[in-house]
């Protein structure tokens, strides 16, 4: 409960402004007024309101300089764990865009390990597809297990979207190893905002309360 009061208070001055007007787990891309920049920052932070369990916030801190990629992570590959990454930009297309973003990353705290993963997107018009995965080799047990959060999305207007979502975690136990849910999000200028419900028809649903801005 003490999680979802922190959540709702640092989400709350967000709404005024998504009221009124558009990701791995990677929220939608936001626009950005100052693109000519050099670099570029992007806080975000995921809260988990998990049934019969912990609830908890999972943040995370992309930065992009041209080709370049760093990333750091907390409470994603396991609670009372962090990992930073570094990886390669690449994008094609014009109608058609590809993006993908190979990484290494390295998991310390609870659990500890190496992890090969990437970002990926892929859109066409208003239609998106999102997907950020990781494969984590667990160096204190020799054991390893993959993680992926993938978005499918429709945006109607720019500040809009809605799709389905999809996630393998060990950051906490469900009824299913593969989740899956919908999604509904709106951007203003550098904040983004969405709503996550899983499982919701198969157990009790786990909603994720998602905030992000792009710098």
């Amino acid at each position: 409960m003490k999680t979802f009061i922190f959540i709702v208070s640092a989400l709350t001055p967000l709404l005024p402004f998504t009221a009124s007007s558009q990701a791995t787990n990677r929220v939608a891309e936001i626009s950005q007024e100052n693109s000519s920049h050099d670099w570029s920052f992007a806080p975000s932070l995921y809260g988990y309101l998990v049934p019969e369990s912990k609830d908890f916030v999972n943040a995370n801190l992309a930065v992009d300089h041209h080709w370049l990629h760093l990333e750091a992570r907390y409470n994603y590959e396991a609670l009372d764990s962090g990992s930073v990454w570094v990886g390669y930009n690449f994008q094609t297309g014009e109608n058609l865009v590809f993006e993908v973003t190979p990484m290494l990353g390295g998991v310390f705290g609870h659990l500890s390990g190496i992890a090969p993963g990437a970002n990926l997107s892929l859109t066409y018009k208003r239609f998106a597809l999102s997907s950020q995965s990781e494969l984590v080799f667990d160096t204190s047990d020799s054991e390893h297990f993959f993680n992926t959060w993938t978005e499918v999305t429709y945006s109607p207007w720019d500040w809009l979207r809605a799709g389905v979502v999809i996630q393998r975690t060990r950051t906490y136990k469900s009824d299913l190893d593969v989740q899956r849910g919908f999604l509904v999000g709106v951007t203003y200028k550098r904040a983004d905002f969405a709503v996550y419900v899983f499982n919701l028809g198969w157990t009790d649903p786990t909603v994720v309360l998602a905030t992000a801005f792009t710098f």
